[in-house]
């Protein structure tokens, strides 16, 4: 499946309380890897941003005045999303612009021309609980350089989050070798790696450790009053 990085910039943080998409920033990845197939939408709002929306973005209202409007661009946009699956940091935020400005045009809502979503923001919470999961946080905690991303903007920040993704995706081709012929194993510039050609030493626990970890078990057993299922099961058998 193709997946498009996406991101957006807002005139403020309520798409229910009127604001608009200002930008739009998209980056193709295909086997994981970057195409250089990418899009990007400045948008005319229709209305000012707010003030602490400006010195998030620092794009100014006048320079928006003679973009395209979204209506103007929803159909190449939405070919270009066309059953792909999303990946957006803090996607509620991103999804619930886009379905708002779908709304207004009389369109059907994203999830009815992408394959799916998928949020980079739920996932690092989840790889890393209690520590900051903001896109510069994660750039600085996986070496992805953000070193020229002084404001946001959408297509950098798509670039960025790209990044990111497959860093913190990176387990996933754990048993992958690159290969030259994008004809071998299914995948283009991968092959899996057969583990079967490995002689794998079996070490098995010496007479001390195994003392050890009877005695262990033994402990538990009559800690447990003879209730350890696993004392029975052995008995039953021998």
């Amino acid at each position: 499946m193709r997946q498009i990085v996406l991101d957006t910039e807002t005139t403020g943080l309520s798409a229910a309380g009127g604001d608009r998409i200002i930008e739009i920033g998209c980056v193709e990845l295909l086997h994981r890897k970057l195409t250089g197939n990418n899009k990007h939408f400045y948008l005319n709002p229709e209305r000012d941003s707010h003030e602490d929306a400006l010195k998030v973005h620092g794009i100014s209202n006048e320079f928006l005045r003679d973009k395209p409007k979204f209506s103007a661009v929803a159909d190449e946009l939405l070919a270009y999303l066309d059953g792909a699956e999303l990946i957006i940091h803090n996607a509620q935020f991103d999804v619930g612009f886009l379905n708002r400005e779908l709304e207004l045009i009389g369109r059907d809502a994203l999830s009815r021309f992408v394959g799916s979503v998928t949020d980079t923001l739920v996932m690092a919470k989840e790889m890393f609980p209690g520590k900051r999961n903001s896109l510069d946080a994660l750039c600085n905690r996986l070496g992805v350089d953000n070193s020229g991303r002084t404001l946001h903007g959408a297509l950098l920040d798509a670039e960025l989050l790209a990044d990111v993704y497959v860093n913190l995706t990176r387990g996933q081709d754990a048993l992958l070798i690159e290969s030259g012929d994008d004809e071998v194993g299914g995948a283009a510039g991968s092959v899996a790696l057969n583990l079967n050609v490995f002689d794998l030493p079996v070490i098995g626990a010496n007479e001390q450790e195994l003392a050890a970890h009877e005695d262990v078990l033994a402990q538990i057993d009559k800690a447990s009053k003879g209730k350890t299922v696993w004392r029975n099961v052995a008995l039953s058998v021998a």
